[in-house]
């Protein structure tokens, strides 16, 4: 833990504006922000993103309420469905109507993170409590979107969506255009869209796709990125990474930008070299 923390006070004193932790097989996203957030003031605190299946939306309000109280309200609270293969073989639980599954989650969790008492009964969550005594500011809620209904539901209900190998093209013609559509139309503010995507400013380029597709080889067998790749018109991870000399990789930035893009996230990879090369290009960006 103390290494993550020395990585995030890096990352601040660099001038990065957000620190996001993903919540797969480490450490659990919420607790770790809350002790990055307690030792290291002026960035935003993001989960990108906690899966709705591992625990209730009360449960989860109660959490990211007691971690908004702990770091001074720099949390934003991402949240998405996780996949099939993970609900069901790690889980143990049925992955089955997820869009639905998603409105209802949000149906109570948005209440109580309000400040407000939920009560409804759903097919996959229900809740009869609140409200919840906790003296912390609603955090912004980011639903994980890549599918139209999804996104449809995120801009029409939440404060925008997160994405995760999502390329430019798609990223333009797609997500975005998509939740500003839904936002405007239920008469909400427009949305964060935040986009993470590999990065790797490199001379190499070629060398550089392949290593992100045998480091990322399995999110091409997941049917949503899966989708998401094929619609970039790309065969795996590489094809949707930012790489190339820093002009190139600048220009890439700005697209996204430019397309509607409010977040950016980098992953940096590549040899020790590529990765530092990264990090002080997107300092310099941040």
């Amino acid at each position: 833990m103390s290494s993550v923390i020395d990585e995030a006070r890096g990352l601040a004193a660099a001038g990065f504006k957000t620190i996001s932790s993903s919540h797969i097989f480490s450490y659990d996203a919420l607790s770790l922000l809350q002790a990055v957030g307690e030792e290291v003031g002026g960035v935003e605190l993001a989960t990108a993103v906690v899966p709705i299946y591992t625990r209730h939306p009360f449960a989860l309000a109660q959490q990211a309420l007691s971690v908004q109280a702990a770091t001074g309200g720099r949390l934003v609270l991402g949240i998405g469905l996780s996949h099939q293969v993970v609900v069901e073989n790690v889980y143990g639980t049925a992955f089955v109507h997820p869009l639905r599954a998603m409105s209802e989650y949000l149906g109570i969790l948005l209440p109580l993170l309000a400040g407000e008492r939920a009560e409804t009964v759903g097919e996959h969550f229900s809740c009869n409590g609140g409200p919840l005594e906790i003296k912390a500011e609603r955090p912004p809620v980011i639903v994980a979107a890549l599918g139209s209904s999804m996104l449809q539901l995120a801009g029409s209900r939440a404060d925008g969506t997160a994405t995760w190998l999502t390329g430019p093209r798609t990223l333009a013609a797609h997500i975005v255009p998509t939740i500003k559509e839904a936002a405007a139309a239920a008469g909400r503010p427009a949305p964060r869209v935040m986009a993470a995507l590999p990065v790797c400013v490199t001379e190499e380029e070629e060398a550089a796709r392949q290593r992100a597709d045998e480091l990322w080889s399995l999110y091409a067998t997941l049917p949503s990125y899966r989708a998401m790749l094929d619609r970039e018109g790309v065969e795996g991870p590489g094809g949707a990474a930012l790489v190339g000399p820093e002009s190139k990789v600048g220009e890439l930035l700005d697209g996204l930008e430019e397309a509607g893009v409010t977040d950016f996230t980098g992953a940096p990879f590549g040899s020790r070299e590529e990765i530092a090369r990264t990090r002080d290009f997107l300092a310099g960006r941040a």
